[in-house]
């Protein structure tokens, strides 16, 4: 079977990026593409879902990609992660970061700070099977549906 071309690989090819070892990167750089990533996914989903006035598709968003919902996965997603993936989102978790959300608690915040980092580490690594398959997971198991 013929190795599929990723996203990621396309972009490392187009712009010349190097190989890098993703472990040595800062957990809020992870938690900054993770970031990226989950709102893509989801937004492609909704985009897909209904052609709809791009107000409508930003609502729908929302709800996905707050805090306060990644939160909320993180706490059916854990028992689900590999020891790697727990490594990563205790160093995103236990981040310091120079932002705050706006409609999240200190928890939520910080707890949806190591959920990004995990997407961010998987998505380095190449993993959207795994991104997938968490985000499906977790959005199921918290009782919403996209």
């Amino acid at each position: 079977m013929a190795e599929s071309i990723t996203l990621l690989s396309q972009i490392k090819e187009k712009f010349g990026c190097g190989p890098v070892d993703v472990r040595t990167y800062s957990p809020l750089t992870l938690a900054y593409i993770g970031d990226a990533i989950f709102d893509l996914v989801i937004r492609t989903v909704v985009v897909e879902r209904a052609n709809r006035p791009a107000n409508q598709l930003h609502k729908e968003t929302v709800k996905y990609v707050k805090a306060e919902t990644q939160a909320q996965m993180i706490d059916v997603l854990l028992p689900l992660f590999t020891e790697e993936e727990i490594a990563v989102y205790k160093r995103g978790k236990n981040a310091k970061p120079y932002t705050k959300a706006k409609n999240a608690t200190f928890g939520e915040y910080h707890k949806a700070t190591g959920f990004e980092a995990v997407v961010g580490y998987l998505y380095l690594q190449d993993d959207m099977p795994r991104i997938l398959e968490l985000i499906q997971h977790g959005i199921s198991a918290i009782g919403m549906e996209l």
